[in-house]
């Protein structure tokens, strides 16, 4: 039976390695930012191919987290069903119209960062590493929280858009999307600025 575990040398001895499995977490909205910022799309496919097959791992979850707007409900129904047939579990929120109480503006807003943390504990026992592609700061805690339960996290995002308290949480288990396009990218299209954001979540002091 094939196996894809690793082996390691250790004080001289061979210790077989078993995959690890890997759950993903994606902020829709972020993501779309960092998008725009990079110039190119992400091919959600590609990232489980680099997570999981790619670095001999298995991929246990994978989710994406993104506002749902009825004036682009359509096009959005085609992105999320590209999303589910990929193998991501997509959570939505209505879009609503709040009002800024720092510039009296009307703003769009659904967020999602309440779901995505309840997602990653709730699955906690099913992976041994979280994946996060997001560079918002509040997400600190859950990830020192995963640590401490012994998992390992990594974050994926655009360096101008990723808070500095991520960084430090994560260390070295830092992916820089500029750096990943070779391996994420799509190749059949590349963003428009103008277009609608099938991934346009909420305004916040994180997005520019």
């Amino acid at each position: 039976m094939y196996s894809r575990d690793t082996w390691k040398v250790e004080r001289g001895i061979l210790i077989r390695q078993p995959p690890l499995r890997v759950s993903i977490f994606v902020d829709g909205a972020n993501m779309y930012y960092a998008q725009k910022r990079l110039g190119w799309f992400i091919d959600f496919r590609k990232v489980l191919h680099f997570f999981g097959p790619a670095q001999n791992n298995i991929i246990s979850e994978a989710y994406y987290y993104t506002g749902a707007d009825s004036a682009t409900l359509a096009r959005d129904i085609r992105f999320h069903e590209y999303l589910m047939y990929s193998g991501y579990i997509v959570r939505t929120k209505n879009i609503k119209q709040v009002i800024d109480d720092t510039t009296g503006e009307i703003v769009e807003k659904a967020n999602l960062d309440v779901e995505l943390v309840i997602d990653m504990f709730n699955t906690v026992n099913l992976f041994d590493m979280c994946v996060l592609m997001s560079g918002d700061g509040d997400f600190e805690r859950a990830l020192e929280l995963l640590r401490c339960k012994g998992k390992r996290v990594a974050v994926v995002a655009h360096p101008e858009m990723t808070a500095r308290e991520l960084r430090n949480v994560v260390g070295r288990n830092y992916f820089d999307l500029r750096e990943m396009a070779p391996h994420i990218a799509r190749t059949d299209r590349m963003p428009e600025y103008d277009e609608v954001a099938i991934t346009r979540e909420y305004v916040s002091e994180e997005t520019p």
